[in-house]
């Protein structure tokens, strides 16, 4: 099987079940942006993350490929294979990282400046790309009815981002940079 196709030299393309839509449609932004996430948390593997961490983050990069399918897949559409959805679980998996990695987190007392060591760096840019999914999303659900735990499950990993790149730093001995709002 050839890489291209050439379905798409005229601007479109096929969503799950042969739909074909522009490849501007907000659906093909959306899970475009998920990927280009997807791909952001693939960068911050590459740089030596410990093993409990990685295996975090490769478990995120297999739900944001579910993720992807879920958006590629109108809920409308009778398919003749089941496509995996995010799930309660996949939520609930992103929660219990989160609590247990804010155990050892200080408590957030300032706005802190988004830097410290290159993974954790990372892993505020995959933050930010993972609120502009979000925010994708929700633009999306006013369009489209979407799975009913896309927009809360981008909320949660937004947030296990951050508290990931703060436990980064901790566990470097990386000092966070609080905002100075006096300039």
């Amino acid at each position: 099987m050839k890489i291209y196709t050439k379905t798409g030299d005229k601007g479109e393309t096929s969503l799950f079940g042969g739909k074909r839509v522009s490849k501007d449609d907000l659906c093909v932004e959306t899970y475009g942006t998920v990927d280009e996430l997807n791909s952001v948390v693939g960068i911050c593997r590459t740089l030596n993350p410990p093993k409990k961490v990685d295996q975090l983050l490769y478990s995120i990069q297999n739900q944001l490929f579910t993720l992807g399918a879920d958006l590629a897949t109108p809920l409308s559409q009778k398919l003749k294979q089941e496509i995996p959805r995010i799930s309660k679980g996949d939520i609930a998996f992103l929660e219990k990282s989160i609590d247990d990695l804010e155990t050892t987190n200080e408590p957030l007392q300032a706005f802190i400046l988004p830097g410290g060591s290159h993974l954790a760096a990372h892993l505020h840019l995959a933050r930010t790309v993972c609120r502009r999914a979000e925010r994708s999303v929700v633009k999306l659900s006013r369009k489209e009815k979407i799975g009913k735990h896309i927009v809360v499950y981008l909320n949660r990993l937004s947030d296990f981002l951050f508290v990931l790149a703060r436990w980064m730093n901790k566990n470097q001995n990386i000092a966070e940079i609080k905002w100075n709002n006096k300039r």
